[in-house]
């Protein structure tokens, strides 16, 4: 659709390298600061949909800009400015090759793998007789390996990260004890907005002085699962499906439509009405986790806005 950004190649002052991700576009400023552009790509299954879903980015940054204000009390994160709707700068970090999956209730993938027969995920035991959605004892920590563009993430366990030498178990111990204060503070926040935080992820960085920070998102859609709480436990003692805010609504008819990202599968056809409901649900979702009314920006030339933002920011740094 006319009115999304779905790549950029810009060409920025002092720029050193750019990197390209599922979602998000990350331009190296002169070794020291990340221009990180939120796209309106949509991945799902690890596959970057071919239609971009208007407002998505705008909506993944803002949501995440606020949510990194709100727990910089509690973790330390990359975030320096918001300069456009779509664009967050931040210090520049090496990034950890893992993300900090963290599981309140047993859904999504865990369910998917429950159903399976599996009652360990990561390392890490799952009740017996747990049905799809029901709320774990405690929260549970599943990391994944990050992957590239366009491949798959893979489960592994603490034991395999801290053998395989991916992080250090000095390292690995901060970044599960900032993975759980986050959840914790994520749930708190969801419950004032009469939401359940199911499950989300997290990404951490360590800067150039060896602070671990969080970096990337924080609580949007694309990284978090979302039920609505008022109906919860009804719907879970009739058996009914949860009403939920998260991208796992397009997982869902993507497997409808016989896609979940395996090899030899097609993605199936997404119409406008459809991108525009998909549009709509994300709008809710803001709306929802912020208390706040989403404000649409111009979108008439995003390319130009986000250009023209930047390269104002950066004369000024």
């Amino acid at each position: 659709m006319s009115n999304t950004i779905i790549d950029t190649n810009f060409n920025f002052p002092s720029q050193k390298s750019v990197y390209k991700g599922k979602v998000r576009e990350v331009y190296n400023i002169n070794d020291e600061l990340l221009v990180m552009i939120a796209t309106d790509r949509l991945s799902a299954f690890d596959v970057v949909m071919p239609k971009g879903i208007p407002y998505k980015g705008q909506i993944l940054n803002q949501i995440a800009t606020k949510m990194m204000k709100d727990t910089e009390d509690l973790v330390p994160n990359w975030l320096v400015a918001t300069p456009d709707p779509n664009v967050a700068v931040g210090h520049l970090c090496e990034p950890f090759k893992v993300e900090m999956v963290i599981r309140g209730y047993m859904s999504g993938h865990a369910a998917r793998e429950y159903k399976a027969g599996k009652r360990t995920l990561c390392g890490v035991a799952m009740p017996d007789s747990m049905k799809e959605n029901d709320k774990f004892p405690e929260p549970i920590i599943t990391p994944a390996t990050k992957a590239e563009m366009g491949d798959h993430d893979e489960d592994i366990s603490r034991e395999d990260i801290l053998k395989r030498g991916i992080v250090s178990e000095e390292d690995y111990i901060v970044l599960e004890d900032y993975t759980r204060k986050l959840f914790q503070k994520g749930t708190e926040i969801a419950v004032e907005r009469g939401l359940i935080l199911v499950d989300t992820k997290y990404e951490f960085g360590k800067t150039k002085d060896g602070k671990i920070v969080l970096i990337d998102e924080i609580h949007t859609p694309d990284s978090s699962r979302y039920f609505y709480a008022d109906g919860y436990q009804e719907r879970q003692d009739s058996g009914e499906a949860q009403k939920q805010l998260s991208k796992e609504f397009v997982r869902q008819w993507l497997i409808g439509n016989g896609f979940q990202g395996l090899e030899g599968q097609s993605v199936p056809f997404m119409s406008d009405d459809y991108i525009e409901t998909v549009s709509e649900r994300y709008i809710e979702l803001y709306e929802n986790i912020t208390g706040e009314t989403f404000v649409k920006a111009d979108v008439s030339n995003i390319q130009s806005r986000i250009e023209a933002n930047v390269l104002e920011y950066l004369e000024n740094v």
